[in-house]
Formats: C-alpha cells, structure tokens, sequence
C-alpha cells in the first residue's frame, strides 16, 4: 500500500482554514492509504513563540484533528518532536542539498518578510526539514496545496542526490494535489489564518460563528439590500459551497444576482448551515478536551509506531554513509 505523509504546525485550535484546506482531504486519503500524519513542532520554532504554550498548542490541535475525522484506527498521528531522526535526517539532507535549490524557495522570501526581526537558518532550511520529514517515512504520496509543490520538487532533488551519492534509498514522492482552492479570510484578502483573526474556530459555539459572520468580506460594490451582486466574487457565498448544499447555495446564486437576498440574508443561510456542520465537531472537541489522556494515548501510539520505521531508515541511512559501528 502507498505510504501517505502530511504535517500540520501546532498553531493552536483548528479553525475552518485548516478544516477545508488540509483536514477534510486526509480524512479521505485515510480510507487509501497508509497514512502518517504529524504535529510539525519543529517548524513551529523557526518563528518567535511563547514557550509555556507550546504544550497545549500541541494538544489543543492534536485534539482538533482528531475531532474533525482523522480517525487513529485508520492512520498515525504523533508529534515531529517525539521522533528525534527527523531532526538528524535532515542534517544528514543539508549535506547533498544545494544552496542554490533553498535560494530558490519562495516561502524563505515571504516568511522573512513577515519576520524581520528573526530570519533564522530555520527558516532557510526548512524544506530541508520537510523533506526529511517526508522521506523519514519512505512516503510516496504527499497530499498538498498548489502553493507547496516547490517544497516537493525539492524533496525529490534531495532523494535523487542522496540516490545517486549514496546507493538507492529514497522513493521520489508524488504530489497529491487537493482540489480544494485557496481558503480566503474571513477578510476577503488574505488566506485564513489564527494570527490575522479572519477564520472561525471549527469547535466555535453558534454565537461566535454569528458574530465572525457578521463582519466577514462580501461584494464590495453591493450598497443596498436590493442591488444586484456578483456572488462569483463573495467570500460569503464561497464558503456556502463548502457547508451549504448544492441546491440551496444555487437559489441564493440566483437571488443575489437579481438583487432579491440581501448579504445579511446569505450570510444568516451560512450560519445556520456552518453550525450544523461543526456541532458534531465541537462536540468531539469537547469531549477530548475533558479527557486529554486519549489524545495523548493517541500520541504515545504515533510516536511508538513512527520511532520504529525511522529506526530502521536512519539504521540504513548511516549504513549507506558509513557512519554505522561495525557495518562492513
């Protein structure tokens, strides 16, 4: 069976962004796939953090992947962090990894103009890290947006060189694009995120999905109740594709247009039907959240399964380097 390998930064609570963007689509490849899923903290460091929260910002997602369908029956989930070869393989990557090929990655430019104050080696050799969080694994299949296939290329680059220096070792993993667009603030400008407050937590009650609706980006030349809007530019009326059925979000398509439902209106729709999506949701949420032992017995799980196949790389990693006691 093809081994599947995705990670997620442990930014807190799981809010909509991750849900639509990312978590939906490993629900799916978990019925697939041989799937291992991890809690990235590693990356995590590579930006300024407050270190007394990083445990709960651990579990509190960990809990929320959980909650939202990853099902630990189905598929692995531990924490980068419990499985110290990641951080060793990639050292071993920065050896056959050119300069020029992480120059090259746009995420370094974007992620060092949002941090002036901080622009790390981490953040350089970051892919370098990903890739080793990949290939640790032997994955084959790597689940991402259109935005990460640099970050693959890349982990191919290194799996070749690494090949081609040191004897095969390494599969060449495949993207698995998600037909999921970019998801879009709640702003209407820029991508959902917890540090800009455009997205809604996925275990929000219903009057905080009100409130969070209620100031969310609609058509911008849309003044009165009654003026024709254009629904194909409305955040609003996009994310009802994601938790409104077909046939409902097509009549409010139409009525838009014709000026016959107000924003208030469509954005009310959405409430309701973005609610009834995520009570189940919430409700697994809490139940993990007053019981966070069987997060961590999750964890525990992951981290066990996970240590014993990267054992078994980096045995054959340092073999293949000649770093292995007693190796002939």
């Amino acid at each position: 069976m093809d081994r599947v390998f995705s990670g997620i930064q442990p930014s807190g609570e799981v809010h909509i962004g991750n849900y639509l963007g990312a978590l939906r689509n490993w629900m799916k490849v978990q019925e697939q796939f041989e799937c291992i899923y991890s809690v990235v903290d590693y990356h995590a460091i590579t930006i300024d953090y407050d270190t007394k929260e990083m445990q709960r910002r651990i579990l509190d997602l960990a809990a929320g992947v959980l909650a939202c369908g990853v099902d630990p029956n189905k598929a692995t989930l531990f924490v980068q962090s419990d499985v110290s070869e990641h951080t060793e393989l990639a050292w071993v990557f920065n050896a056959v990894t050119p300069m020029g090929e992480l120059s090259r990655q746009t995420q370094f430019k974007s992620k060092s103009e949002q941090h002036l104050d901080n622009i790390n080696a981490g953040l350089f050799t970051y892919p370098v890290l990903q890739s080793a969080d990949i290939l640790l694994y032997k994955a084959n299949k790597v689940p991402v947006g259109q935005d990460q296939e640099q970050h693959l290329e890349l982990s191919r680059e290194i799996a070749r060189k690494f090949n081609a220096r040191f004897g095969k070792t390494f599969p060449e993993a495949r993207t698995m694009f998600t037909n999921t667009p970019k998801i879009v603030g709640l702003d209407g400008q820029a991508k959902m995120s917890k540090s800009l407050g455009n997205t809604i937590r996925i275990n929000a009650e219903p009057a905080e999905i009100k409130k969070k609706l209620s100031r969310a980006f609609t058509d911008p030349k849309r003044l009165r109740r009654d003026d024709p809007g254009n629904p194909d530019i409305c955040n609003v009326y996009n994310l009802h594709g994601f938790f409104t059925d077909d046939a409902k979000r097509q009549e409010l398509g139409a009525a838009c247009r014709k000026g016959e439902v107000g924003c208030v209106d469509c954005k009310g729709v959405l409430c309701t039907t973005m609610t009834e999506h995520l009570n189940p949701i919430r409700e697994r949420w809490q139940e993990l959240k007053d019981h966070p032992q069987q997060v961590q017995d999750v964890l525990d799980a992951g981290r066990d399964k996970c240590k014993a196949i990267a054992a078994d790389t980096m045995g054959e990693v340092r073999e293949k380097l000649g770093l292995k006691r007693g190796a002939k």
